[in-house]
């Protein structure tokens, strides 16, 4: 326990930094509040409406950019990395496998939200312990504030093309939370942007997303349309969405610096309830009783049973056909007009498909008799 008036900030700056991995943080950093520099971007992207249905993100407007009108006093914000990538990730095989469910790598274990909030708490603590008094406050995703930019400026990585945090020695599998204080620690330097030319992400994303390198359009974002879309997802959409059932991760797989990626440690985060190799089916016949239960302390429950079974039917459309799939959705039973919309498409597209299949066929059975007419009048000559 400290007095103030004599605290070296340097050294608890460092103290901190050593509290942080012992609680189980991947790193942290430091920063001022001053995020002036990214309103004028802030509200341009408000303004052409990329934020979508996400209501929140305008009602806020300009204070996502003013931590200190969050926690009035506070001068720094700490910045936390939380390593998620678990250890067997199947990326490929499950993405490769049309009827099987890619669920967004984040996602597979349990919600992260509380567990970081309570280690930035344990964090506040363990500093109001060592400096008598100080007021803190953590935040994971739960309130409007810009952390990559906050996380950017406190030396923890760079924002990419693709908005999401790079750290030159981890990638960006990571989660990120703040922990707000009214002390004068030293401040971390940022890190250079290192994506230099390349545009792997933005010719990656299967629904152009991302409209101009550092600027997504949320509204064509399959993260957004599995997981913050509450209405019906437009059909543009559907058959790009393949068989991503919550979230997409395809602008971080191709992310080159990703291949310095870092492995959770986390029990929290390894997959549960087969979620990283699960058929569609499967979950397609899930009630929603069972969908509660397998989702427990996901952060999949918060999209509830309609969104699961909207994302699941559209996933079973894009599949290759299978008369299992036709009985699996004709046999589904829902009260909801927003599904059963869903279900209906699925089901043209599986007719669709049984056509193709059915027109091939019989150009294979065509061809194969031209050649057998053809051989029969070589002989014959």
């Amino acid at each position: 326990m400290s007095d103030q008036s004599s605290i070296n900030y340097q050294q608890l700056a460092e103290k901190i930094k050593l509290w942080a991995i012992e609680l189980g943080f991947s790193d942290i950093g430091i920063c001022d509040v001053d995020l002036k520099s990214h309103e004028k971007a802030l509200s341009k992207w408000l303004e052409q409406g990329y934020h979508g249905n996400m209501d929140y993100m305008a009602r806020h407007d300009l204070m996502r950019a003013r931590p200190s009108e969050l926690l009035p006093g506070t001068l720094r914000v700490i910045s936390a990395r939380l390593d998620y990538l678990p250890t067997q990730a199947k990326f490929a095989k499950i993405l490769k496998q049309p009827k099987h469910a890619f669920v967004s790598r984040y996602a597979l274990g349990r919600d992260y939200h509380k567990l970081m909030r309570n280690r930035l708490k344990q964090l506040g603590q363990k500093i109001e312990a060592y400096c008598h008094s100080l007021n803190f406050r953590p935040f994971v995703d739960s309130a409007p504030v810009l952390e990559r930019p906050l996380a950017e400026k406190a030396g923890l990585g760079w924002v990419g093309k693709h908005s999401l945090l790079i750290n030159q020695q981890a990638g960006s599998w990571f989660f990120l939370g703040e922990l707000m204080v009214d002390i004068p620690l030293p401040v971390d330097q940022p890190k250079q942007n290192q994506c230099g030319q390349c545009v792997s992400c933005i010719k990656i994303c299967p629904t152009n997303a991302i409209v101009e390198p550092y600027v997504v359009d949320a509204r064509r974002c399959i993260s957004y349309l599995t997981i913050e879309l509450r209405d019906a997802i437009p059909e543009e959409f559907r058959p790009l969405i393949g068989n991503r059932i919550y979230g997409c991760d395809d602008c971080q797989l191709i992310c080159p610096w990703n291949k310095f990626a870092k492995l959770s440690v986390e029990d929290d985060f390894q997959p549960r309830n087969q979620l990283d190799d699960i058929t569609l089916l499967e979950i397609f016949t899930w009630t929603e009783p069972e969908f509660l239960k397998n989702t427990e302390g996901s952060p999949i429950r918060r999209i509830g049973f309609d969104c699961w079974q909207r994302n699941i039917a559209v996933a079973l459309g894009n599949a290759p056909f299978d008369q299992a799939i036709v009985d699996a959705l004709t046999s589904q039973q829902t009260d909801s007009e927003m599904v059963q919309e869903h279900i209906d498409w699925a089901l043209q597209q599986q007719q669709l498909k049984l056509e193709h299949l059915s027109d091939n066929k019989n150009e294979r059975l065509t061809a194969r008799l031209i050649r057998t007419i053809e051989k029969g009048l070589s002989r014959d000559a």
